[in-house]
């Protein structure tokens, strides 16, 4: 394999923008379910989790062939995320009551699922790119993965500052996990012949609905 070769670069260069352009919402999992913790807390968790997102990642795409295949897989993947994105606007009081061990693997916890729910897409689309070469799609996350990282920590710090973008963030992911819905071969077909509108309509709702719930839990 010639690792200097235009179509080789191309290709790699190809899924490192994939990459980063798809997982703008990862970051926002990754700053959200580790905002709350102490900060050399915070990075281990960060790290550790991520290290097993990257893990599941590279698991997903050497089977993206046979994913591809699967019904109703993208919209299992919706459905996982929005009980996320409602969790990540429980209360920092709530979370507070946990010690700081249990705290640190929630978010772990939290990050490693929340990936490989949101997952899908960028896996089957970087399969794609990458024509069946998984060396590219594995030089292609240890690149970007460090600039998704180092985007989670600054997203963190804003968190700090302005608790309103926690509300940004989970509707993000509330959106995307009913895009992921609409996307499905199956399940996506049937919706939109139910009504045109739904490719719009579902993830507007899912939104609604997750910072509804925010509302109430902090309301309570």
């Amino acid at each position: 394999m010639d690792f200097f070769s235009w179509n080789f670069l191309t290709a790699l260069g190809a899924i490192v923008v994939l990459d980063l352009v798809l997982a703008g919402d990862n970051a926002v999992v990754i700053a959200m379910a580790s905002h709350h913790l102490p900060t050399a807390v915070r990075r281990r968790a960060v790290l550790l989790g991520t290290v097993g997102a990257v893990l599941i990642r590279m698991l997903m795409t050497l089977v993206a062939v046979w994913l591809l295949t699967v019904p109703y897989l993208q919209a299992l993947g919706g459905v996982i995320l929005l009980p996320i994105a409602c969790k990540l606007l429980k209360p920092q009081a709530q979370e507070l009551s946990l010690d700081a061990s249990a705290s640190f693997w929630a978010a772990v916890r939290t990050i490693i699922i929340a990936d490989a729910a949101m997952g899908i897409d960028n896996v089957l689309a970087i399969a794609g790119a990458a024509h069946g070469n998984f060396v590219l799609v594995f030089l292609g996350l240890m690149i970007s993965v460090p600039i998704i990282v180092g985007g989670s920590q600054l997203i963190g710090r804003l968190m700090e500052q302005y608790p309103v973008l926690i509300y940004i963030g989970s509707a993000i992911l509330a959106w995307t996990a009913g895009s992921m819905v609409m996307h499905d071969r199956i399940v996506g077909v049937w919706l939109t012949a139910a009504g045109s509108l739904m490719s719009y309509g579902l993830p507007a709702l899912c939104v609604l609905a997750v910072c509804g719930i925010g509302f109430w839990m902090r309301a309570r």
